[in-house]
């Protein structure tokens, strides 16, 4: 027959190792929770407070693979006994999946157990699991669960201080009861049917008149192992949590900036339709064709990076609005480099640029001017030049345009956004010989996970 608890140890001095399996035990639970929490399916998992059916299950799996390798662990060498999770396992899998996930991986963990002998594992695991679940069901909030404490003084402190949230306090130390409970069933099975019981850890194996304290550490331990997985993962819940609201805070400021752009645009252009409608009713219509062209690419869903090829036939769309305005005053020549093409870049990161050059440069001399974009790519980051023939910028409004006006305050505050410090923007200008702003930027594959 199989005898699951060894013989007391007699040898003097044999004491101070009961505690070091205790010891282990913490270790090898927080070392599982660290190793689980660093998958982001499982991470998906724990955000969820509610689930279906086969979510339930996926929980269940990722739970008793792990928790059920500790218990085979166990039971294939007596040298490693003390890293038996099953019970803990069990029951964190009830606490934070319910009565399905519960009783479902502690079937699954105890199955190795099973094998071994030890057959009345499924009964104590399937029960705890379901046990679990019940707690859960008790909480007034899920996220009361990711709040338990293992000490008990606070619970019970809880309990009176928080008059109107008993149900509350009342979780904390059902919780706790629940958690020593399970262990006391543990520790029962084992003094009533040692042929078949599952494994448990008892002072009684090192000491054959064990004393309190020795049984509050097994007590405490089992209470910790339990504590420190969910301290583990609210702590990757809370990195999760803020790592989203802070995607959804850069969404949010981006639709911001891009909002402000389009409105912009949109009254300078029809600023020229209405001085061409008097004048020349053919070129206006002509403009308003050509608007509703460029509109129809606004009004697409917003994406916040475009392939360059896209972004430079926005601009030869805009500027062909441009053109009815300026005629032969106005001309646009590109150099961009073949492998650029391809490669993404902030959407509506030119025009903003392109129309400063138009209002602020070219349309203020006479004899207009050119505007020339220029790319090309060196150790995987992109460069861009915009650059115009026009008036210039005095030096005294040089050296704040960034942060004045819309267009290029515009441009910089999404790449800022964007990129943090990983990019680079700076305007040249000489008074009377033109403008050029260069922009630096990495490319854009490590970027599109965080925000697009």
């Amino acid at each position: 027959m199989l005898q699951t608890d060894p013989p007391p140890l007699a040898h003097p001095g044999m004491l101070e190792s009961y505690y070091v399996p205790l010891l282990v035990r913490l270790g090898v639970v927080a070392a599982i929770a660290s190793i689980l929490a660093r998958s982001g399916q499982f991470k998906r998992s724990l955000l969820r407070e509610t689930r279906t059916m086969n979510q339930r299950l996926e929980l269940s799996l990722w739970l008793s693979v792990v928790f059920g390798a500790s218990v085979a662990v166990s039971v294939a060498s007596p040298t490693y006994r003390a890293v038996d999770l099953g019970l803990e396992g069990s029951l964190l899998a009830g606490l934070l999946g319910g009565y399905v996930t519960g009783l479902l991986s502690g079937v699954l963990i105890s199955i190795p157990a099973m094998i071994a002998g030890q057959r009345l594992s499924m009964v104590l695991l399937a029960g705890v699991g379901v046990l679990g679940g019940l707690l859960r069901d008790w909480a007034p909030d899920p996220e009361e669960i990711w709040r338990f404490s293992p000490l008990p003084d606070l619970n019970i402190y809880r309990f009176f201080t928080e008059s109107r949230n008993y149900r509350r306090a009342s979780f904390h130390l059902l919780t706790l009861a629940g958690i020593l409970f399970a262990e006391f069933l543990r520790q029962t099975m084992g003094d009533f049917s040692l042929d078949n019981a599952p494994f448990r850890l008892t002072p009684k194996n090192f000491n054959p008149h064990p004393s309190f304290i020795e049984y509050a550490a097994l007590y405490l331990t089992t209470l910790l192992t339990v504590a420190i997985p969910l301290k583990i993962w609210n702590n990757t819940r809370n990195e999760k949590k803020l790592e989203e609201q802070e995607r959804l805070l850069v969404e949010a400021r981006l639709a911001a900036l891009t909002s402000q752009i389009n409105p912009h645009f949109l009254f300078n252009t029809l600023n020229s339709v209405s001085s061409l409608i008097r004048t020349d009713p053919d070129q206006a219509r002509l403009m308003v064709m050509r608007l509703s062209k460029v509109l129809r690419r606004l009004l697409r869903k917003h994406e916040n990076f475009t392939p360059l090829r896209e972004e430079l036939s926005f601009i030869e769309d805009y500027l062909s609005i441009e053109v009815v305005r300026f005629g032969d005053k106005l001309r646009f020549e590109k150099d961009v480099a073949e492998d650029t093409l391809e490669m993404l870049v902030p959407s509506m990161l030119l025009q903003p640029l392109v129309e400063n050059s138009i209002k602020h440069g070219i349309g203020c001399k006479v004899e207009g001017g050119a505007i020339r974009i220029r790319t090309h790519r060196t150790a995987q980051r992109l460069h861009l030049l915009v650059e115009d023939d026009g008036v210039g910028i005095p030096e005294d409004k040089l050296a704040t345009l960034l942060d004045r006006g819309i267009g290029v305050t515009n441009v910089n505050e999404r790449l800022k956004v964007l990129f943090g410090n990983e990019y680079k923007m700076w305007v040249e200008s000489q008074p009377g010989q033109g403008t050029r702003i260069q922009i630096e930027v990495p490319e854009l594959h490590t970027h599109l996970v965080a925000v697009s």
